[in-house]
């Protein structure tokens, strides 16, 4: 027995607006029925006016259809008015969603155009009051108008059926022509907008080593091949309307001829208003058809469009919600992890496994690329491990409820990530400012002298990124923002690397302070100047744990083992020791 498919996210979020859809189907079928009055008329004026020669009577008759008129315009009003509001409820309903998908996706998944989807997210809300949506909700109407051209003659209505079969095959070909040029197109215009975002943020570097006309070149070539394509699709269903157009209008043509030939032929009396009437019937039964061959590209673009979202709502779960745990104390425990960057082929770490004890202080170094950056990233939770557990307290960091344990973390990433807004704002994380926790972080990073210089100190916008401030200033913002609040569990990867001797000081009394308030603390570093204050010490090379336990037990270690390849006099040259790779400048993994 076949089961039946859960809805999709998307789907679901369709069913919601189901009342909007029958209202919209209702008025339409009214003003559908409506739209058939200028017909009836036309039909009474020449049997009733026309023949008596009755003004009173073409007087009434038009009075009622400018009165039909009037309703029915108020009623096409309303249904445009009752989708948008429907495109309103639909955008509401997955704006906060999308949003933490991309988010989530490019943290787990280094998704790349994420700001597309909400481009997405518009062209299918437009498109519920788009005229190429309007075209399926008046289908069924055309149903009727054919019964009603079938019931002046079967002759008229076959051809009238003929014609609505012909249009729905130029649908058909124009959906197999237009379909993949466009999604190509659409596919390199994403790419074109997404190299030009990029490109912006690296302008400096563009301008200063003349790469303005490669980037340029690589840009045009994406927009090309989108322009073409789109020439491409808009060709062949410019064309596809045309005829369409054309076959409507010796359909049109056709009924006349046909039925002035049966009224003479005697099988519709004499009656040549069933005649007129038959072919505007005929025309506006394939109407429709018509409309949606040319509003095609939107169809295409909201179907392909609303691919897109649902592929991101699946590759992207919600949260679930789990139940509330108790604030960490501190207590790191790291079992076993092998993990890497998402999508990455192969394991950065492997086996790695430590711990730490509220009030601690690890230092981790390493050479480049041994997995330091990595291995910061899942101590926050941030990547998912393919094996193993970071634990905090003995609960999953990972696994954990970020909104409920991001105020007991601190974070300062290797790249410091500023935002625009003021000082005080980013320090206190874009929550609710508390100036008295914003100056204690400020005092605590050594950040007072800097924000006294500032011109609106606390308020003043440092632009985005950051962009006003120096990578000194900025690091120490960032230091701040990791301190705010009470944090119990503080990742820092390379602290130092932008600060001078007063900011390498400032940041010496900002780890002591941590220690002294029983804060847990891990300092990712290639200066061995950090490494007093470090209670334990943690070597990585290529992935693994080559050493690891109280500071001056692992130093010592380092130093014998260099200790001993220095004394060999003969065989291959010996390569870098564990000391010296931790005492060697350079970016990490």
């Amino acid at each position: 027995m076949k089961q039946n498919t859960p809805p999709t996210e998307f789907q679901g979020a369709l069913a919601e607006l189901r009342p909007y859809f029958r209202r919209a189907a209702v008025l339409t079928l009214i003003s559908g029925l409506l739209s058939l009055l200028p017909t009836v008329y036309m039909l009474q004026v020449y049997d009733r006016v026309v023949n008596s020669a009755n003004l009173s009577t073409l007087w009434m008759l038009t009075a009622m259809v400018l009165v039909a008129y009037a309703v029915m315009e108020i009623l096409e009003w309303v249904r445009g008015e009752l989708m948008q509001t429907a495109g309103r409820r639909l955008d509401t309903r997955l704006r906060q969603r999308l949003f933490q998908a991309v988010f989530d996706g490019n943290l787990r998944r280094n998704l790349v155009g994420g700001g597309q989807v909400f481009n997405d997210l518009k062209l299918v809300r437009e498109f519920l009051y788009n005229p190429g949506f309007f075209a399926f909700m008046d289908a069924p109407l055309s149903l009727v108008v054919l019964v009603i051209v079938f019931l002046i003659s079967p002759v008229l209505g076959a051809i009238a059926l003929l014609g609505g079969v012909i249009q729905l095959l130029f649908s058909i070909l124009t959906e197999r022509r237009t379909q993949k040029p466009l999604l190509e197109a659409n596919r390199h215009n994403t790419a074109a907008q997404q190299y030009v975002s990029t490109s912006l943020r690296n302008s400096e570097v563009i301008q200063s080593m003349g790469m303005m006309q490669g980037i340029q070149d690589r840009w045009m070539k994406n927009q090309r091949s989108f322009l073409d394509l789109q020439a491409e699709a808009s060709e062949h269903a410019g064309s596809l309307a045309a005829s369409a157009k054309a076959v409507q209008l010796v359909q049109q043509s056709a009924l006349m001829g046909v039925g002035s030939w049966l009224m003479m032929s005697g099988d519709m009396g004499a009656n040549a208003s069933l005649i007129i009437v038959a072919s505007v019937l005929g025309g506006k039964a394939v109407q429709p058809i018509i409309q949606l061959i040319s509003n095609w590209k939107a169809v295409v673009a909201a179907r392909a469009a609303r691919d897109r979202i649902e592929n991101l709502l699946a590759e992207v779960p919600a949260h679930q919600p789990r139940m509330p745990l108790p604030a960490p104390k501190g207590q790191l425990s790291v079992e076993n992890v092998t993990a890497s960057p998402p999508g990455a082929p192969a394991q950065v770490l492997r086996n790695v496994s430590f711990g730490v004890r509220p009030g601690e202080c690890l230092a981790v170094v390493g050479p480049s690329g041994a997995g330091k950056t990595c291995l910061a990233r899942a101590l926050m939770g941030l990547w998912p491990t393919s094996a193993g557990k970071v634990r905090l307290d003995g609960s999953d960091v990972y696994a954990w409820n970020k909104r409920e344990l991001g105020p007991h973390l601190g974070y300062l990433p290797q790249g410091v990530e500023l935002f625009d807004g003021t000082v005080a704002e980013n320090i206190a994380r874009f929550g609710e400012v508390d100036m008295a926790k914003v100056e204690a972080a400020a005092e605590l990073a050594g950040l007072q002298s800097l924000v006294a210089e500032l011109p609106q100190g606390y308020d003043t916008r440092i632009g985005e990124d950051g962009g006003f401030l120096s990578g000194g200033q900025r690091q120490r913002v960032a230091l701040a923002r990791a301190v705010y609040g009470e944090p119990r569990f503080v990742v820092l990867d390379e602290p130092n690397s932008s600060l001078d001797e007063a900011g390498d000081a400032a940041l010496l009394r900002l780890l002591k302070a941590l220690k002294e308030r029983g804060v847990t603390v891990v300092v990712i570093t290639h200066r061995i100047n950090l490494l007093e204050l470090a209670d334990r010490m943690l070597v990585l090379v290529d992935g693994g744990v080559t050493a690891f336990g109280p500071r001056d037990e692992v130093m010592e270690a380092l130093h014998k083992a260099r200790a001993q390849q220095q004394t060999v006099a003969t065989g291959p040259r010996p390569g870098p020791t564990p000391l010296a790779l931790a005492a060697a400048p350079g970016r990490t993994a």
